[in-house]
């Protein structure tokens, strides 16, 4: 069942009886299981008559994405792609901008359905999409288990003002099951967009004119297959004793879910369920990360338009930021000595080293990580560009809500005044005495090159 308040209408208010087909415009949401926007797409093709096409667009420049990005997404879409096939639902994989792809695509459709979108260029090709198009448009929400506008009408303040709000609503839009199950016929008639997968995975990396100078990573391999097969192990041998260690990065505790989630190769409500089903105290930590902490970096993009500029940060955070702005700093890097992760701090450098080489960062390091970049940086303006720039540049699941809340929260989002420092003002403070207080952190270096050397997949 479908609730109504995942469903935002738009386009004209006629269906395309003349249509050919059912387009669902996969952008999001590339998956199968628990994929809302999918299973109203099959809905609407059943009920008309017509058979479904799915089409995803990849084009060449997409807003800061590198071959470690391009990879993983392609590995879930080929999955994707497979599971339709065996479903009897056509898909198509365009090389070109995902917009005008779906416009094209949408000249022979009876109606487009698409997921809902967050970001702001997402947004607006959607906009663009919607006066393109002369058929009903419908954009679905998958990727949250409360509706971004169902848990909140403005920007929130903090965590604190959200979780009273949206804890009644999650088993109103958990409660229901989402069936995705296709019984109409397969469209083998002439498409407006040519299909660039030929069967051969590596053949669509080759074919792209893109960013190669990230490469990816042998730790996280995209899928939905894979996604759910890391959510089960994470329930099985880390969900207990969560609460103990997940703030421990020796420990690796955390779900390493978060890729799987930016890219749509698992449902937020599926996670939500199998874990709220289990027979476990520490599971409410994890679920105030999934449903808190993660609808709270949706609302924050969502209503803040400026979510990747340092403008976005609070007042009093931007007011004691620049009253400081002059203060003497410790050490100042450059941004290629940062990259490289050559400081005076080795477990700085062993975090940088994490997310360059492995796509990833343990969610405690990064907030030590970011207060660091504000600490040698020579002003909080260029603090916050670096700090976004390397997030985005080499972090797997980066260019995420979830990324751009982070990154804010070192400057003071959805944060309080603390006391007054050197450089930091009242905006919190973190060092490596805490570190030392709170775990090995000696061991960390070394961890982080067994774990860069090691060359394995995540469990």
């Amino acid at each position: 069942m479908i609730v109504d308040e995942r469903l935002t209408f738009g386009g004209n208010s006629t269906v395309n009886n003349n249509g050919a087909y059912v387009l669902y415009w996969a952008e999001i949401s590339p998956r199968v299981s628990w994929n809302y926007a999918l299973s109203f797409a099959i809905e609407t093709a059943e009920r008309t008559g017509k058979p479904l096409v799915v089409y995803f667009g990849i084009t060449d420049d997409y807003p800061e994405a590198n071959l470690r990005h391009y990879t993983f997404m392609v590995e879930g879409l080929i999955e994707f792609y497979s599971l339709l096939k065996q479903m009897n639902i056509r898909m198509v994989i365009g090389h070109c901008s995902p917009e005008k792809g779906a416009a094209i695509m949408a000249r022979n459709a009876v109606m487009v359905v698409a997921d809902m979108p967050y970001l702001t260029h997402q947004r607006r090709n959607h906009l663009w999409l919607e006066k393109m198009i002369e058929v009903p448009f419908v954009q679905v929400e998958s990727n949250l288990i409360v509706p971004v506008r169902s848990a909140s009408s403005k920007e929130e303040y903090s965590a604190a003002t959200l979780r009273r709000k949206i804890w009644r609503m999650v088993h109103y839009f958990s409660e229901h099951d989402c069936a995705c199950e296709y019984r109409g016929q397969f469209f083998d008639g002439d498409l407006p967009l040519d299909d660039i997968y030929d069967g051969d995975a590596g053949s669509v990396i080759t074919r792209l004119d893109i960013d190669r100078s990230v490469e990816p990573v042998s730790l996280f391999k995209g899928g939905e297959s894979r996604a759910k097969g890391v959510l089960d192990y994470f329930i099985e041998h880390h969900l207990d004793r969560y609460s103990e260690f997940h703030n421990d990065p020796l420990k690796e505790y955390s779900s390493s879910l978060s890729p799987y989630l930016h890219f749509g190769q698992i449902s937020p409500v599926d996670i939500y369920r199998k874990v709220a089903a289990c027979d476990c105290e520490d599971k409410k930590d994890f679920l105030e990360q999934l449903v808190v902490r993660r609808h709270l970096a949706f609302n924050y993009v969502f209503y803040n338009p400026q979510y990747d500029s340092y403008e976005s940060i609070p007042q009093w955070a931007k007011k004691t930021l620049g009253e400081h702005s002059s203060d003497i700093r410790p050490y100042l890097y450059t941004f290629d000595q940062l990259e490289k992760g050559i400081t005076h701090d080795p477990y700085w450098n062993a975090a940088q080293k994490d997310l360059r080489e492995n796509g990833t960062m343990h969610n405690y390091m990064r907030m030590y990580w970011g207060k660091k970049i504000i600490e040698w940086s020579e002003d909080p303006l260029i603090a916050f560009q670096t700090a976004l720039k390397l997030n985005n540049r080499y972090q797997l699941d980066g260019r995420d809500p979830n990324g751009y809340a982070g990154v804010a929260w070192c400057f003071g989002k959805h944060d309080r005044p603390w006391s007054t420092r050197a450089v930091f003002g009242s905006v919190r403070y973190m060092n490596d005495k805490g570190l030392k207080r709170k775990f090995d952190i000696k061991q960390y270096p070394s961890y982080i090159d067994s774990k860069v050397n090691s060359g394995s997949e995540i469990r």
